[in-house]
């Protein structure tokens, strides 16, 4: 057997998210993805739109999941190439960032000004991601 993580530690380590405000940001074109990003304030100037608060969020066996997000209004006509999850603080500068996404089916695309867009997570075994 390889070195692990047991399961059951990383659902621990995500459970305070299943209490979190978490919310969605698309990223538009620009962006490049940088490791010492920490909160929303070092992405928010490529933010093209944000949701509200996902709803039922379940972590198993460090498998974070959620409801899908609809109703996103898109800020510009840019191209949307990844979304961010973050736990909203109602700051930008103290928002940690989760998850950087950009290889989910329909990634990159573009919608004009004031369109909308869904979030369609999968469905397989990682959800939206895993630990």
């Amino acid at each position: 057997m390889s070195n692990t993580l047991f399961p059951k530690f990383k659902e621990l380590l995500l459970q305070d998210l299943t209490s979190a405000t978490v919310k969605v940001m698309l990223v538009k074109s620009g962006y490049t993805y940088s490791s010492s990003h920490q909160y929303l304030s070092d992405v928010s100037t490529y933010d093209n739109g944000r949701s509200s608060a996902l709803t039922n969020i379940t972590v198993a066996n460090g498998i974070f999941d959620a409801d899908d997000v609809s109703g996103i209004t898109v800020s510009a006509s840019a191209q949307v190439i990844a979304v961010v999850l973050y736990k909203d603080t109602g700051n930008d500068s103290t928002s940690p960032l989760i998850a950087y996404i950009d290889t989910m089916t329909g990634l990159p695309f573009t919608v004009g000004a004031g369109g909308t867009v869904q979030i369609i997570w999968d469905n397989g075994d990682y959800k939206i991601f895993a630990l």
